[in-house]
């Protein structure tokens, strides 16, 4: 494939290292992006100590580290047969970006020519009709577009591969709650002119900091007025919902410009505001202890849950906080719906079987995954490739992980409908170790226990904690032996 160069649109920064792999209404799975210069599992290079309270970003479960080639690989007849698919989520994978900043570790490619997105929508339609073929009646009931970048797409591009979704999907995006990504740089008039057109009830915006320094020292070369200026046309397009995005930890940050971008932020009157931790490993030459940074990360989101909830918002989990009344309406539930995934970098769930493609974060890697899927064939796509099995067990125990990391916790009688047995039984052991430390909410004065299981709010501040260690020890053996690409 003969490819030039496409102008104007490519700015390469960084090419060293992923909702969603979900839901809109659960932070980890709606985006799939784990804010980390990190190696397997989101974990820092060297990996953190034991006791740091960032261990690692579970925004899904298994992660994808944990995924193994599929010996013999199932049909997708095969996968999604006797699945329940009324209440489905339709996730689509955008794998390009204008730039790669240095925090962000995504399956992502920047410079991608025009003769590449041309390639990579009609690979997607045709997995969209083997997908399709395989679902008996499927019903979306929420979907995302992430990546990468969405909208480093044009609006034409955008326009494509809104037709090519409806048209083989059968889903009407306009009936729905549809959120999409965008950045500074690519949220221009006749973007945001298709996302509104087409039904886009959320829009999700990277700013990170608004103070240019900081931006520069986390390889995100932006002007706060660029910023500016892309929040004002997201306001004016008229979308619902919009969040912003902002990262704590930064080389040089302090309270008093973490409450800058904070208050920054809320100039905006944004409906949800996400706080995202740096994972990076502390430049020892700068004297930084990782104690220390562990520290000043927590102390930081300390500061800014305080300063949202001061300012109103509600929170969700420990990342995302919102204002009350604006959650958006959908019968779509993580823990046990489904997910169909488009893209090569986009994850399916069934109930008994997460799959994919493969997964790297390096460039290099990164580029070769792209170029193999543009050319599968339409039988190419009728199987799924790599994959983790859920036992039992599994199951369980994600329907506790993606439950327990929210402010609302888990239902108690929920997951006894669903599984039979009681949630305190299952995972005694691991939810004792919590309520010795402080992070579980106990039993009222009576003795009775809850009629959910929640995290104390320190129990939230320490959900990078608390995740990676209610991990299996099957799927903690397998991401350990992944090799990062």
């Amino acid at each position: 494939m003969a490819v030039t160069p496409r102008a104007g649109r490519t700015l390469e920064i960084v090419e060293t290292g992923a909702r969603a792999g979900g839901a809109p209404t659960a932070e980890a799975d709606r985006r799939a992006s784990a804010v980390t210069v990190a190696g397997a599992g989101g974990r820092e290079p060297d990996g953190p100590s034991a006791s740091s309270p960032y261990q690692g970003y579970v925004y899904a479960y298994p992660h994808k580290t944990a995924y193994r080639p599929l010996d013999p690989r199932p049909s997708l007849r095969e996968v999604w047969e006797g699945e329940p698919l009324g209440n489905l989520f339709l996730y689509l994978h955008i794998p390009f970006c204008e730039m790669r900043c240095g925090f962000c570790n995504l399956f992502t490619r920047t410079g991608a020519p025009e003769e590449l997105v041309a390639a990579y929508l009609g690979a997607l339609e045709r997995q969209a009709h083997a997908v399709r073929d395989a679902l008996d009646g499927p019903r979306f009931v929420t979907a995302a577009i992430g990546g990468g970048t969405p909208t480093y797409l044009s609006a034409a591009e955008l326009t494509r591969m809104f037709d090519l979704t409806e048209r083989i999907m059968g889903v009407d995006l306009r009936a729905v709650p549809l959120s999409v990504e965008t950045s500074p740089a690519t949220a221009t008039a006749d973007r945001l002119a298709v996302l509104t057109e087409r039904g886009t009830t959320r829009i999700s915006i990277g700013v990170q900091s608004f103070i240019d320094a900081e931006a520069r020292a986390a390889v995100r070369p932006q002007k706060r007025a660029e910023v500016e200026t892309a929040l004002g046309r997201i306001r004016a397009a008229g979308f619902e919902t919009l969040n912003i995005d902002l990262i704590y930890g930064i080389d040089g940050q302090t309270d008093d410009s973490w409450r800058h971008s904070l208050d920054a932020a809320m100039e905006w009157k944004p409906e949800e505001i996400y706080l995202y931790p740096l994972y990076v490993r502390p430049l020892t030459g700068l004297g930084r202890r990782a104690r220390d940074w562990d520290d000043h990360r927590l102390g930081l989101y300390r500061y800014g849950r305080d300063h949202l909830l001061a300012a109103g918002y509600e929170q969700v989990s420990m990342r995302m906080f919102r204002l009350p009344g604006t959650a958006s309406a959908t019968e779509y539930c993580c823990q046990s719906d489904g997910m169909v995934g488009l893209g090569c970098g986009a994850r399916s769930y069934t109930s008994r079987l997460h799959y994919s493609y493969e997964y790297a974060v390096g460039a290099g890697q990164v580029r070769a995954i792209i170029d193999d899927y543009v050319r599968l064939t339409p039988r190419d796509f009728e199987v799924a490739n790599v994959g983790f099995r859920l036992d039992p067990g599994e199951r369980r125990r994600r329907h506790l992980i993606q439950s327990l990391l929210q402010a609302e916790g888990l239902d108690v009688a929920a997951y006894r409908e669903r599984f039979g047995t009681e949630a305190a039984e299952d995972f005694g052991a691991e939810l004792e170790r919590l309520a010795e430390r402080g992070w579980l909410e106990p039993p009222d004065r009576a003795g009775h226990a809850s009629a959910r299981l929640r995290l104390t709010a320190e129990g939230l501040a320490h959900s990078d904690a608390i995740g990676p260690a209610m991990f299996s020890a099957p799927v903690r053996e397998l991401m350990a032996a992944y090799e990062t690409r």
